[in-house]
C-alpha cells in the first residue's frame, strides 16, 4: 500500500464492532430484484468486493414488511421465505470471500418513484401525509400503523441477525420514512411522534433503534444512517449547531445505536461555521461513537448528476485521508466508485491509482 493510503487498511475495533479496514462498500440501490426477490447474481456481485479488501459491505436498502414501504417493485425485500433465502446466499459468499456484512433496512415513506409510475398496494405512509411541505402524498401513519413500522424494523433486525449478517443499519438519512419524522417540513405532528423540536420529532427513530436492539442482541452492531438534506431539498437543514446535532444524536446512542453513518453530497464540506469538521466528524466528536462518512468519496461529481448525463472520474484522496489520519472520522463509505469497479479497494491498496474507473450512467445497468 502506499503511504498515503495507509490508514485507510489499519484495523478497526470498537465495543462491538472489529473489520480488517476502514474501508465500506456503500448502500447503493440497484434495482435488480424482481417482485422483491434478489436475483441470483446478487451474492456473487457482493462478494466480489469482499474479496477485493472492502472491510464492510453495507448492502442495497431492503424494505421492512410493511405494504408501502417501497416504491419500486424490483428493490430487495428483507421478509418473505424466498427473499430471506436470497439474503442467506449473499452472506455466505459474502463470509467465504472473508468479509462482512450488514443489511440497510428501509422504508421510503411518502416518496415516490421520480421513474415509475408503479404504485405500492396501499397508499404511501408518512408522519403527516406530506413528501416535503406543501406536497400531499400518500397518507399519514395512525398510531397503529407506527406502531406496526416499529415492530417492522424490529422483525427485520431479528431475521437479520438469525441470517448470519454482522449488524444492521436503520436507513434514517435522504428524507425517506425516518427522515420525515425528523424534519419539521414533513412531520407536524401534534401526538407523541411530533413535536416543535428536533428531539421530540426523533421519537420516531429511536423507538426503532431500541426495537431492534431488543429483538437483536446487546453486542450485535446497530447502525444508523442520517442525513442533513434531503433529496427534497439539498438545503435543509435538521440541526444549526453543535448543541443542536448533540440532542439530535445522543437519544440515538442511549437507545442503541453503536455507528453512526454520517451522509454529505461532499465529505469534505464542514458542518458549522468556526470548524472544518464535517458531519462524521462532528459527530464523533459529540457523541463519542465510531462514525462513517461518506459523500463523493473517490470520484469527481455526484451521483446525482450521472443521471444527467455526467461522468464522474477517479478523484484525489488527499483530503480524505488528511481528515481520517487526523481521527475526525474511523470509516469511510465508498458507493459509486465501487461500483462501477469492484477492485476500488485493492487498487487503492497496492497504488495502483492509474487503474481506477470512471463512473457514468451505464454502471448502474448491470449488477457487476
Amino acid at each position: 500500500m502506499t503511504s498515503s493510503t495507509a490508514g485507510l487498511f489499519q484495523p478497526f475495533a470498537s465495543a462491538s464492532l472489529q473489520l480488517a479496514n476502514r474501508l465500506v462498500m456503500a448502500p447503493m440501490t440497484r434495482s435488480f430484484a424482481p417482485e422483491g426477490v434478489l436475483g441470483a447474481e446478487a451474492a456473487a456481485y457482493y462478494a466480489r468486493r469482499a474479496a477485493q479488501d472492502c472491510g464492510l459491505i453495507i448492502t442495497e436498502a431492503t424494505l421492512i414488511d410493511r405494504p408501502s414501504a417501497g416504491n419500486d417493485p424490483a428493490v430487495p425485500h428483507f421478509y418473505g421465505t424466498e427473499a430471506l433465502a436470497r439474503w442467506a446466499e449473499v452472506v455466505r459468499a459474502v463470509k467465504v470471500a472473508g468479509g462482512r456484512i450488514w443489511p440497510q433496512l428501509w422504508h421510503v415513506g411518502a416518496l415516490r418513484s421520480a421513474s415509475s409510475p408503479w404504485r405500492p398496494p396501499t397508499p404511501l405512509e408518512s408522519p403527516s401525509g406530506l413528501s416535503k411541505p406543501g406536497r400531499e402524498s400518500g397518507v399519514a401513519m395512525t398510531e397503529a400503523a407506527v406502531t406496526q413500522t416499529i415492530e417492522a424494523f424490529a422483525a427485520a433486525g431479528a431475521q437479520a441477525m438469525r441470517l448470519g449478517f454482522d449488524g444492521v443499519e436503520l436507513h434514517g438519512a435522504h428524507g425517506y420514512l425516518i427522515d420525515q419524522f425528523f424534519w419539521a417540513g414533513s412531520n407536524q405532528r401534534s401526538d407523541r411522534w411530533g413535536g416543535a423540536t428536533l428531539v421530540e420529532r426523533s421519537r420516531f427513530a429511536v423507538e426503532a433503534v431500541a426495537a431492534v436492539r431488543r429483538a437483536t442482541a446487546p453486542d450485535f452492531p446497530i447502525a444508523i444512517r442520517l442525513s442533513q438534506w434531503k433529496q427534497q431539498d439539498f438545503q435543509a437543514r435538521l440541526a444549526l449547531s453543535p448543541a443542536e446535532m448533540e440532542d439530535w444524536l445522543r437519544p440515538l446512542v442511549d437507545a442503541g445505536v453503536d455507528v453512526l453513518h454520517c451522509s454529505q453530497r461532499r465529505f469534505w464540506e464542514p458542518e458549522f461555521e468556526g470548524s472544518d469538521l464535517n458531519f462524521a466528524g462532528w459527530a464523533k466528536k459529540l457523541t463519542g461513537l465510531p462514525t462513517i462518512t461518506v459523500g463523493s468519496v473517490g470520484l469527481t461529481g455526484e451521483f446525482i448528476a450521472a443521471y444527467g448525463g455526467e461522468v464522474s472520474q477517479p478523484a484525489s484522496l488527499d483530503e480524505l485521508m488528511r481528515r481520517l489520519d487526523r481521527g475526525d472520522f474511523d470509516l469511510v463509505a465508498v458507493g459509486r466508485a465501487l461500483l462501477a469497479d469492484p477492485a476500488w479497494c485493492r487498487k487503492v491498496r497496492e497504488g495502483r491509482f492509474d487503474e481506477l474507473s470512471a463512473f457514468d450512467r451505464a454502471s448502474l445497468a448491470t449488477l457487476y
